[in-house]
């Protein structure tokens, strides 16, 4: 029998390789390479640098402080890529794009091929947002060292969706988020522990109105919490 093909493709573009080895290759991202479900490949951008220093980044026009990514090596990483499959988003993380969410992760788990350029310094080019970008997302309103972090929190959030990922994929259904509903409480073993006892609908067995005490719990919890939520 032949290898079944990867359901899934992400490429993530960065100048700190390392940074992304060791949360892409743990639990549900690990399981669900090995099962090929997915694959994720890392570019070192200055892999791509013509500069005998390797250097990606230069000063910005304008004279404003920090250093900017360049166009040429950004450019040459990506139609590299470009040149290996069709990609259904080219995607930068930065802090003016759109806010990621569970909508958005749900869109892009059923795509087939994706690239992640992690932004950097203060930025890049402008030249490659204009042109080679079809999606900006910000995973919240505040700034990181680098987009990294933010590719992690974004592949993370979407590989457990595709179906095989996790062992319950009602499980990942469930999850807060994906109705614009915070999750219910949940509870486990031992029923009672120093008098904390487990709410009686869930020891009732009677699968109606415990799913009634749920959706109850998670309209209450959702307009207690986040009532943005439900605007």
């Amino acid at each position: 029998m032949g290898v079944i093909p990867s359901k899934m493709h992400i490429d993530i573009i960065t100048v700190l390789p390392a940074l992304l080895e060791s949360p892409l290759d743990h639990s549900i991202l690990k399981r669900a390479k090995n099962a090929n479900i997915v694959s994720i490949g890392i570019h070192n951008l200055r892999d791509y640098s013509i500069d005998k220093h390797k250097r990606v980044d230069d000063y910005s026009f304008g004279g404003d402080p920090g250093m900017v990514l360049m166009i040429e090596p950004v450019e040459r990483c990506i139609n590299f890529l470009k040149s290996q499959r069709n990609y259904n988003e080219i995607i930068y993380t930065s802090p003016d794009g759109e806010v990621f969410n569970q909508r958005t992760a749900n869109q892009l788990s059923i795509t087939e091929n994706i690239i992640i350029l992690c932004g950097h310094y203060k930025g890049v080019d402008q030249r490659i947002r204009d042109h080679f970008i079809t999606k900006e997302i910000s995973i919240g309103d505040y700034v990181l060292t680098g987009g990294e972090l933010a590719a992690c929190v974004m592949v993370d959030a979407i590989v457990r969706l595709i179906p095989g990922a996790i062992s319950d994929e009602v499980s990942a259904l469930t999850d807060s988020f994906q109705d614009n509903l915070l999750a219910p409480p949940v509870f486990t073993r031992p029923a009672n522990y120093n008098g904390w006892t487990v709410p009686e609908i869930l020891l009732s067995g009677n699968t109606s109105k415990i799913r009634d005490w749920q959706l109850e719990q998670s309209l209450e919890r959702t307009k207690r919490l986040r009532p943005d939520l439900l605007r």
